[in-house]
This record gives C-alpha cells, structure tokens and sequence, in this order.
C-alpha cells in the first residue's frame, strides 16, 4: 500500500498548487486599418476589417 513517508508541509504544498490559478493576460495586437487593440486573428471590432479586407460594413 503506498503511504507517504513524510508529511507534505503546508508551504511545500502550496508553492505547488500556487501556479495553477495564475491567468494570462490576453494577447493582443494592432489593426493595420485604424490601429485599434484587438484580438488577433480577429475582425476588427471598430473599423470591421480583417486582413486588409472590410468584412462587417460598419456606418461612418
């Protein structure tokens, strides 16, 4: 039967378990068409272009 032969103390078993909530920020790159911060491989949310090309028509 597998036992433990020491006890984990609680700081040991903490700085383990302490990398596993950290988040990341999201990545997040330019539009080349008004250079607003968007998702990449995204449509722009404000200008509604992806690639160069005007995918969503968005009123002026």
């Amino acid at each position: 039967m597998a036992v433990p032969k020491k006890r984990v103390s609680r700081a040991r078993r903490d700085k383990r378990r302490s990398q596993v909530w950290k988040l990341s920020a999201p990545a997040l790159s330019r539009c080349t068409q008004c250079g607003e911060l968007k998702a990449p491989h995204r449509v722009c949310g404000n200008c509604g272009y992806y690639k160069g090309k005007e995918v969503i028509a968005k009123e002026a």
